[in-house]
């Protein structure tokens, strides 16, 4: 017996599907943050619980592309999700080549050492 199962985020699906499908991303978190806009005016009336996303996307077809031509990119691919009633309202970006995210991983764990040291010395 086949089950008809809804998706209970449709909206996390379909930006998971199109830039998988699109980019190949070696890394892709989605993170729905549309309870903390739920009270914005221009969310008044909404019953979607899929209109903010603050997404990372580490994918090679962002070589050689400044951030606003990634950002573009990624807005084109979910241009109808966000055209649509109760669609996306609002994306923040964090896109990146895996180089980059290589070598954003490098200094964060080179501030986490300095930072230790500091507070060894500043315990002495």
């Amino acid at each position: 017996m086949a089950s008809s199962t809804t998706s209970k985020t449709p909206m996390e699906d379909a930006i998971r599907t199109k830039i998988t499908e699109a980019l190949r991303p070696s890394r892709l978190e989605i993170a729905n943050d549309s309870h903390k806009h739920a009270h914005h005016a221009p969310m008044a009336g909404s019953t979607s619980k899929e209109t903010h996303f603050r997404l990372v996307i580490t994918s090679d077809a962002f070589a050689s592309k400044m951030q606003r031509s990634r950002h573009r990119l990624v807005y084109d691919l979910l241009k109808d999700e966000m055209a649509q009633e109760g669609g996306i309202h609002a994306l923040q970006l964090r896109t990146m080549t895996p180089d980059e995210e290589l070598r954003s991983q490098q200094r964060e764990q080179e501030q986490e050492q300095e930072q230790s040291a500091t507070n060894t010395a500043e315990a002495r």
